[in-house]
């Protein structure tokens, strides 16, 4: 399949085979920067196929002999909706009827079938998993809450601008061995379920003390967007967020909900937005220093709010999705 760094495109194929009409093939390949045996391989492909023939195929097999027949996928199907059996039990039973499938397989045609947690099928076989929307329905209706924990850069900067093998890198080693502590920093980020605004901040840990004060920090900076109120506080089950100092903050007029164990998808939004702050910034250039970083991510907070295109906002920033109009000058300079 055509990727990123192919040297030949559909049209980079048929101009291969123009050039290939009266030259030999061999000088083309060397001239187009590819084998000769894959620019023959074109070539035969348009002699049998015509300009079909020049098209993408399918990387699968023509032919699988190993695969497991339909009829035995669908006793699988069968025996998981109205017996409930495990995968064990399902290997075993096609081993008694003379079919040997492993039970590996067996657990990897459940999941294609999209039967893999049984807690999920009714008596009748139905399953009862109807998966739904987190959707916030007026600005500070839901504010999702997370930590992103991120490595200190040293002065001077780490082994992504040095190199692994570098004397900067070596210098570090050094320094921790010897008993410092690059330590972390912690990116404490909020993001408004409805707008997608977003507010960050780097602090030095994740204890409750610290995200009580960033709470109240972020509840006074969405206030001066015009979310006066926010209604439902949404997080994981991390320490910080179940200590007293951040209840007391989250106060008794707001609701703080937090989201079911080892389920990150129910805090997506936040999820979603530190994904995009470690693509777009923090792995996206070289930082020399970690104040340098620092003071590039809240330029880079005003970037996101108010010029970046956000898909959810039609092509707006999320700035754009707020009822009350604001500019980057008073909330983002004070």
């Amino acid at each position: 399949m055509t990727h990123k760094n192919a040297p030949l495109t559909v049209e980079g194929r048929r101009r291969l085979i123009e050039r290939c009409r009266t030259r030999p093939i061999a000088h083309v390949a060397a001239e187009m920067g590819i084998s000769r045996a894959c620019a023959s391989k074109w070539v035969n492909r348009w002699r049998r196929h015509g300009e079909f023939g020049l098209l993408d195929r399918s990387s699968a097999p023509h032919h699988s002999p190993t695969a497991t027949p339909a009829t035995v996928v669908a006793q699988i199907e069968t025996w998981r909706r109205e017996e409930k059996w495990s995968a064990q039990r399902i290997a075993h039973e096609l081993a008694d009827q003379g079919m040997r499938v492993n039970r590996r397989t067996v657990t990897r045609h459940l999941g294609h079938l999209g039967l893999n947690h049984r807690r999920f099928l009714d008596p009748n076989g139905d399953s009862n998993r109807q998966p739904g929307k987190i959707t916030a329905r007026w600005p500070g209706h839901m504010v999702h809450l997370d930590v992103k924990k991120v490595g200190r850069i040293p002065d001077g900067g780490g082994w992504r601008i040095h190199g692994r093998d570098s004397q900067q890198k070596r210098a570090v080693d050094r320094a921790k061995t010897a008993g410092a502590k690059a330590g972390y920093t912690y990116l404490h980020s909020a993001i408004d379920g409805f707008s997608r605004l977003a507010y960050t901040e780097p602090l030095p840990d994740e204890k409750g003390q610290t995200a009580a004060a960033f709470l109240a920090r972020a509840k006074v900076w969405f206030a001066s967007h015009g979310i006066s109120h926010i209604h439902r506080v949404v997080t994981d089950n991390g320490a910080c967020y179940r200590s007293g100092d951040f209840a007391r903050v989250v106060g008794e007029a707001t609701r703080h909900q937090k989201t079911r164990p080892y389920t990150p998808r129910h805090n997506g939004k936040v999820e979603r937005y530190q994904r995009i702050l470690a693509e777009e910034l923090l792995y996206a250039r070289e930082f020399t220093s970690e104040d340098v970083r620092s003071a590039a991510i809240a330029v880079w907070n005003i970037h996101y709010n108010y010029h970046r295109p956000h898909s959810m906002a039609r092509g707006r920033p999320p700035a754009a999705r707020l009822q009350a109009g604001v500019t980057n000058v008073l909330p983002s300079y004070t």
